[in-house]
């Protein structure tokens, strides 16, 4: 039977992907209390696209398949905000979700598989060299990542979370179970854009 959790949610307008850096900034009282409770029991939060509603107020309705993530990173702001930073884990499926009084949603989830490590298709070796572009360019949060440009499912992650493409395309990339099926409509999504 597949593995189940309750975990707090942090819904978003942005995807997080399994083994993707998420910097935030974390101001709202249920955020906060969120994080703090995360770190002193070093437990995982979900962050998952929000489908309507809004980052602040009352809590918004995402969509059900979302990552896990770890707080690997906290500090205080010079703007009194807290920073924080996350890093995806491991897909889940929302199956119940419940709103607290203050807005937090805390839902059970049962977490999908990773992905198992293959082989980058030699047509899509391109790819990785834009991939490695990408981040010598702009990602100095992978800096303390291990980069595994020869797996596939890392790399079309890393592109579907860098690419300047719409939060519903990244959610849809998210749901693909198949890195190499992800490369390919990623391959469609670069040509597109006029990226190579």
């Amino acid at each position: 039977m597949d593995e189940e959790l309750r975990i707090p949610l942090f819904p978003l307008h942005t995807v997080l992907y399994p083994g993707g850096p998420l910097p935030l900034r974390v101001f709202e009282p249920r955020y906060l209390d969120m994080v703090s409770t995360c770190l002193r029991h070093n437990t995982g939060l979900g962050v998952c696209l929000i489908r309507s509603g809004n980052e602040t107020g009352p809590a918004a309705t995402t969509y059900e398949i979302g990552t896990l993530s770890i707080i690997t990173y906290w500090h205080m702001r010079h703007d009194g905000l807290l920073g924080v930073t996350v890093r995806g884990q491991q897909r889940f499926r929302i199956l119940s979700e419940q709103i607290q009084p203050d807005q937090l949603t805390v839902a059970t989830v049962t977490l999908l598989p990773n992905e198992p490590e293959c082989d980058v298709p030699a047509e899509y070796l391109p790819l990785v060299d834009l991939l490695r572009q990408m981040i010598d360019q702009i990602g100095h949060h992978y800096d303390g990542i291990t980069k595994r440009y020869g797996d596939a499912s890392w790399v079309s992650s890393r592109l579907a979370e860098l690419l300047p493409i719409g939060l519903e395309q990244k959610q849809h990339l998210l749901q693909i179970d198949d890195a190499r099926q992800r490369l390919e409509r990623l391959s469609g999504i670069i040509e597109h854009l006029g990226i190579r």
